[in-house]
């Protein structure tokens, strides 16, 4: 049988996914807004598909896999806004079902540690239609659905290089503050390890091992870089936008214990720090 993934918002996560899994044979599907980025979907070997109710209908019908990336907006999931009725109907007949949420879910917790069975207090309106999102994905009947709430991502074209190198990289410092990352790579690890080994109703944390100041991170990547190391800024006086703001009203460690213990997954990049050295390495490879 040959294995069909439908991606709805085929995303930076998703793709490290398909890198994965289309040299085992199989056909997936990604969705698109724009006509003109089906070109480079396709020369990836993806089959794009418009974001359009009855193209996302007919890729569905085929599908044995599902994978959610598309985030919710203020008016809820847009997957299930589009096609909910038809996600419905084929539930039953997938073989494995995958929600991409975040651990912003977990809301602040003044850098303790949380694990999958934290209570979910969002603080931010994001992590709240994120926990909107898990449970309307959750009510669905028969869907063999897998949430994994993702710390912040990382990975090549998403590292702190190039604002090291123009000189706009700040240690914005907040006491007490830390954050858990994940490189893409190991993100695509864990959805495929769950896909060998589907357990409905899973809820997995997909991080590292190390949860960091952020401002560790940054004058490690200088480091790297042999260049100086990048001034320090008091939160408070730091000129943020109102989304990166909103990054720093939560501190938290979060747990990867299950991921370990129940895919058996081994990350590539347990820290940053083999995380960002191999992100240098590709880049002058």
């Amino acid at each position: 049988m040959t294995h069909t993934l439908l991606s709805l918002g085929h995303g930076y996560s998703a793709r490290a996914l398909s890198r994965l899994l289309l040299p085992q044979g199989w056909r997936i599907f990604g969705t698109t807004r724009s006509a003109d980025s089906a070109g480079a979907l396709a020369e990836t070997g993806i089959e794009p598909v418009l974001w359009e109710a009855g193209a996302v209908r007919d890729a569905l019908a085929q599908a044995t896999h599902l994978l959610i990336s598309a985030g919710p907006d203020s008016a809820g999931d847009p997957s299930l806004r589009l096609i909910g009725d038809a996600i419905t109907a084929r539930a039953p007949e997938l073989y494995w079902a995958g929600y991409l949420s975040t651990t912003g879910v977990y809301g602040d917790h003044h850098g303790a540690w949380v694990d999958e069975t934290t209570p979910l207090t969002p603080g931010t309106e994001r992590g709240l239609l994120r926990v909107e999102a898990e449970a309307a994905w959750g009510a669905i009947p028969g869907l063999p659905l897998h949430v994994f709430r993702l710390a912040g991502i990382y990975g090549p074209g998403r590292g702190p290089f190039a604002k090291v190198r123009a000189g706009k990289a700040r240690q914005i410092i907040k006491r007490g503050q830390v954050f858990s990352r994940i490189h893409v790579d190991d993100i695509a690890r864990v959805l495929a390890a769950s896909i060998e080994r589907p357990n409905p109703g899973a809820v997995y944390n997909v991080c590292d091992n190390d949860p960091a100041p952020p401002q560790d991170v940054i004058s490690h990547a200088a480091e790297l870089l042999n260049l100086p190391e990048p001034p320090k800024v008091d939160f408070r006086k730091a000129e943020l936008s109102d989304m990166a703001r909103s990054f720093y009203a939560e501190s938290k460690r979060v747990s990867n214990d299950r991921i370990k213990n129940e895919l058996g997954v081994e990350l590539l990049y347990p820290d940053y720090r083999s995380g960002l050295q191999s992100l240098l390495e590709a880049e002058t490879a």
